[in-house]
């Protein structure tokens, strides 16, 4: 078996309305975020046996950060991308994560404001 196989698991352009933001406007109404997310995890196991098991299941994270943004409220980007990024690094097997967030229309002139964060375990 090889050793050391690194996925790189991303999920690009996950859009999602949630409450984000201090404003009245933004405090009163949901507003379109983009999530996107860098997930590493050894694969030497799944890459082996082809068993889901031995997969890191992005579809019940996907499924848990969609729930999250969806079912709360955030005054901050960085809280919001924080949240996001707990989930994505829960498994144990998760060495690196990136969660990205993206506010479209958050400013008059630019097609958006984004914030990343990211953790190594």
């Amino acid at each position: 078996m090889h050793k050391n196989n690194i996925a790189k698991i991303q999920v690009k352009n996950l859009r999602l309305r949630t409450y984000i933001g201090i404003k009245e406007e933004e405090i009163q109404n949901k507003q379109d975020v983009v999530v996107n997310l860098v997930i590493h995890y050894c694969a030497d196991q799944a890459a082996a046996s082809d068993n889901m098991e031995d997969a890191l299941n992005y579809r019940d994270i996907t499924k848990r950060i969609i729930q999250l943004v969806e079912d709360n409220r955030f005054y901050l980007l960085e809280k919001l991308t924080n949240d996001i990024l707990d989930i994505a690094c829960e498994h144990d097997w998760v060495t690196y994560a990136e969660a990205e967030v993206d506010k479209p229309h958050a400013l008059r002139f630019a097609d958006s404001v984004s914030l990343t964060l990211s953790r190594t375990k």
